[in-house]
């Protein structure tokens, strides 16, 4: 599976600055939603590609997924059910994020609750830039010549923002949990004691 991609995948999240994360242009926009409707059509087979492709190029994610876990046939996960849903999810938050491009509060709220999420199923920021890099070479071969150095710049972009807010919605429910931890280990349990 020969997709080299670089700046997204290789980057830690830790490693993304402000500056790194600009926003998308209009016309870096437009590119995306256009592309977005020729992806849409293949969506289940995208999902499956891009998760297929992240256990190969990183098998340390299966440990993320209970139901993936202890799978070595990647060819039985190509027609694993429980995979094919969690990549229709996934694509569902790629489609609503497209279609929230115009609407930033929208998109950061979205992001920041999925990173939130991320939290309680114990899945760490370090791997959501790896899922927008498999993305990526999982749409070149389904755009064909559409697919552009710019296009790709614009995609990376996109995943590089929604990676940063998603790891912000984990860190606050992080800081959270520790801040509630904290709370009960300072209040002292009250006894039902008889007075």
């Amino acid at each position: 599976m020969g997709c080299a991609i670089s700046g997204l995948a290789p980057k830690t999240l830790g490693e993304t600055t402000e500056e790194d994360v600009a926003h998308l242009n209009e016309k870096q926009i437009q590119m995306i939603k256009e592309s977005w409707k020729v992806i849409q059509e293949d969506i289940a087979k995208v999902g499956i590609i891009m998760f297929v492709r992240l256990f190969e190029t990183h098998p340390e994610c299966k440990d993320v997924f209970f139901l993936f876990r202890d799978v070595e046939d990647l060819e039985m996960l190509r027609t694993s059910r429980e995979l094919r849903s969690h990549g229709l999810r996934v694509m569902s938050f790629i489609e609503k994020s497209v279609a929230r491009l115009d609407q930033l509060e929208r998109l950061d709220f979205l992001a920041v609750e999925l990173g939130r999420s991320h939290y309680h199923y114990n899945a760490p920021p370090k791997y959501y830039s790896y899922v927008g890099a498999e993305f990526i070479c999982a749409v070149q071969p389904i755009l064909k010549e559409r697919w552009t150095p710019e296009l790709e710049e614009a995609w990376k972009t996109l995943f590089l923002y929604l990676s940063r807010l998603m790891q912000q919605g984990y860190q606050d429910e992080t800081s959270r949990h520790h801040h509630e931890a904290a709370s009960r280990k300072e209040r002292p349990e009250k006894r039902n004691t008889p007075r």
